[in-house]
């Protein structure tokens, strides 16, 4: 399988994805803030929780989830909030058509919030190795300039099997070839653009993982709207399995 030459730079750069490939799930602690919650009347508290993905599968958990002994489990077509014995709280199965005519202030109910978390998280922590999935359509665009860096971009158009933001997503990556900027549209949520920034890595058996996330709104000159901060992710302990 060919990888597009500047993606294959910014996968070396993370550790490398025959490394990545050793590793099937992720883990991390995840504090989570922003005003986008409150748009949707979400309470959000700023409680650590647990998040898992898969990294061969659409497949996420977040626990707790509402209840300390809750758990959220996403794949594409279904959401569920889990009891620790695996009693169904509450499922929904095609979660995606339960966002139908939904705009940024549309309000949320429990498994819509699930819904997004799965997808944003599990999208989140395996950029940018899914961008080396046979399936996608990788093209070079144009670099952005940030504080006297160049930050070199590249363009990806998901594959309908995948749950995400948008079908057409934007990476932008650092000198050193770490990913900086993920821009997309929110399409859950009437479809703003967002400009999501990535920062403070560290390395866990080396692969180079980012533990702050801070979401914006972008306007119409590609730049982020600084006020309000959307969302912000904190992560912590990260462990592979």
């Amino acid at each position: 399988m060919t990888v597009h030459p500047m993606l294959a730079e910014a996968l070396d750069a993370h550790g490398g994805l025959d490394r990545w490939r050793h590793f099937g799930f992720l883990s991390a602690t995840i504090v989570t803030g922003g005003e986008f919650w409150a748009m949707k009347d979400v309470v959000q508290d700023s409680d650590p929780r647990r998040s898992t993905v898969d990294l061969r599968r659409e497949w996420a958990t977040l626990n707790r989830y509402g209840n300390p002994d809750w758990t959220s489990v996403f794949t594409p077509d279904r959401i569920a909030i889990e009891g620790a014995d695996g009693t169904v709280i509450a499922e929904r199965f095609d979660p995606r058509a339960a966002f139908a005519g939904h705009g940024m202030t549309t309000p949320w109910d429990p498994l819509h919030r699930a819904y997004f978390n799965g997808y944003a998280l599990w999208t989140y922590f395996n950029a940018p190795f899914l961008l080396a999935e046979p399936d996608f359509v990788i093209d070079e665009i144009a670099a952005v300039e940030v504080d006297g860096e160049t930050w070199r971009g590249l363009g990806a158009v998901f594959p309908d099997r995948i749950a995400t933001h948008s079908k057409v997503q934007d990476f932008y990556f650092g000198p050193d070839g770490l990913l900086r900027r993920h821009d997309y549209h929110v399409d859950v949520a009437g479809g703003f653009a967002a400009v999501h920034l990535v920062s403070d890595y560290v390395e866990v058996e080396g692969i180079h993982l980012p533990t702050r996330r801070r979401a914006y709104q972008r306007g119409d000159d590609m730049e982020p709207k600084w006020n309000p901060l959307m969302v912000s992710i904190d992560l912590t302990g990260f462990q592979f399995g």
